[in-house]
């Protein structure tokens, strides 16, 4: 044996003994991570030296390669898989096990001193097969708990919970998890809705590798019925028969929860969420109407706030009945009758050309339901347009009649000049007032002239035509006449007298 090799066996030999001048820390803080098939090297801190010796070393036990005179040793179990540098002391390892994993020391002895260093290397398997397991189909909101169990391949395995893209927040009460080195168990009591909106996603993950589930993970939770109302929830007091309103039932639910609908407490024969006046049109009075709803699923059944409001008829028709003959002012007595056919009256308005009608005199006498009104006598003032108005909480009519008291006539008037110029135009206007219209007759000195209308015209004055002028009103029904008369002076006309005096 040459005497490097001798030295470097001796000092090899010797190493146990020279702890003391050891010089430690060539090799970087552990553990390394390498994975499972894969290569690692253990590179030690050391520059470029003359070394005599270098040995490796895993778990202070077992040896792995020696570097003695520049010759390298490997055992058995190391064989084809070690590589060593022999400037720095660096070890490679290839197609790593599992059981690679471990500590590993290395002493290096130089000329002038020795090194050493220790590290621990993490043979790490990749994470795969990353799957979510449920312990239940799905799951009832309040009642349920939902056990989730995350499982993989791998090694040194951490796990995190995502539910669509926030982590799920483990309280340790509600909500627990148990963790080992291969799987993830998730604990969810008195599972909620917002527990699971999904989809859910399982990430398993070690020093080197990280993996998601591959295909989402859903699971329903069946809620409800929460928030049941009915639509509007504050009706009107009173609606009308055959209109177009409806009440709606509404609740969150899932799945959609069945509606039934009680009157007073009594259920309606109906199973839409949306009953019309059509389908309760036979309850008719004052009452409360609410609606539950039920979910099949979670078997919660849950009552709305009650809403009121009557049914009621709307007034058809209105008719007033009264007088057809002539009515003769101071004789006659008029009574007017109204009458509503559907619906229930609820009020009586009587109103004469628009202006509501009140027993403005001891003529005018309502009936104590207002339904008629009696006049006597009558006068010339009750002339024009009665009306009644009948109507309810929830509608209106009218009816209509056109009175007609005979009078007069009463003593007419005449309209026109009292002089007037040889050839003008002459126009006399009789008027009386008068129902029905007065006939006129119009006479001229005491003598009846043909002209028979209210306005008696003369096309072009001559002196004949001075005189007075009667005018005689008479009603064919009454059967009185009255007149009166106007004096008439026809002049010469200015603009036939001569120039001047001289002329004359």
């Amino acid at each position: 044996m040459d005497p490097l090799s001798l030295k470097s066996l001796l000092l090899l030999l010797l190493l146990p003994l020279l702890g003391c001048c050891v010089e430690q820390g060539i090799l970087p803080e552990g553990p390394v991570s390498a994975l499972v098939g894969g290569n690692v090297t253990l590179k030690t801190t050391i520059t470029s030296q003359n070394i005599d010796v270098i040995t490796w070393i895993f778990n202070n036990l077992n040896g792995v390669a020696t570097f003695v005179g520049g010759n390298l040793r490997v055992t058995a179990a190391y064989t084809g898989r070690v590589s060593l540098n022999p400037t720095d002391g660096s070890l490679t390892l290839s197609a790593l096990k599992p059981g690679d994993s471990g500590d590993y020391t290395v002493t290096v002895i130089t000329s002038d001193t020795t090194l050493a260093g220790e590290t621990k290397l993490q043979v790490v398997e990749p994470v795969s097969n990353v799957d979510i397991k449920s312990n239940v189909p799905d799951a009832i909101e309040y009642n349920s708990t939902v056990i989730l169990t995350c499982s993989a391949i791998g090694s040194s395995l951490s796990f995190k919970w995502i539910n669509g893209s926030v982590p799920i927040v483990v309280d340790g009460t509600r909500i627990t998890e148990i963790k080992t080195n291969s799987s993830s168990v998730l604990t969810i009591k008195n599972v909620l809705r917002t527990d699971l909106v999904g989809p859910i996603y399982c990430t398993a993950s070690n020093s080197l590798t990280t993996k998601s589930t591959t295909t989402p993970f859903n699971l329903t939770v069946y809620y409800g019925p929460d928030d049941v109302t009915i639509t509007p929830a504050n009706p009107p007091k009173f609606i009308q028969a055959g209109s177009t309103f409806n009440l709606t039932c509404s609740a969150s639910s899932l799945p959609p929860a069945s509606f039934t609908w009680y009157y007073n407490g009594m259920r309606i024969e109906t199973s839409s969420s949306v009953p019309t006046l059509d389908m309760i049109k036979g309850y008719t009075e004052a009452a409360n109407y609410t609606c539950r709803a039920e979910n099949p699923k979670s078997k919660r059944s849950v009552p709305s706030p009650a809403v009121s409001f009557t049914i009621m008829e709307g007034i058809s028709s209105v008719e007033i009945i009264g007088p057809t003959g002539d009515l003769i002012a101071s004789n006659s007595t008029a009574n007017l009758s109204c009458q509503a056919t559907g619906g229930t009256v609820g009020k009586v308005d009587w109103l004469k050309d628009g202006k509501p009608l009140g027993p403005s005199s001891p003529r005018v006498v309502f009936a104590a339901d207002e339904s008629s009104v009696l006049i006597s006598p009558l006068q010339k003032d009750d002339n024009g347009r009665f009306t009644c108005r009948v109507s309810n909480a929830v509608s209106s009519k009218e009816a209509h009649y056109n009175m007609r008291v005979v009078y007069g006539p009463e003593q007419p008037t005449i309209t026109a000049r009292k002089a007037v110029e040889v050839n003008q135009q002459v126009e006399l206007t009789c008027s009386a007032a008068s129902v029905p219209p007065a006939n006129y007759i119009w006479k001229l000195n005491g003598t009846a002239t043909t002209t028979t209308a209210a306005v008696f015209i003369i096309a072009s004055a001559t002196y004949k035509d001075a005189g007075t002028y009667t005018c005689e009103a008479h009603n064919i029904i009454t059967s009185k006449t009255t007149s009166t008369s106007h004096n008439l002076s026809v002049q010469v006309s200015l603009s036939v007298l001569p120039a001047s005096s001289g002329e004359v």
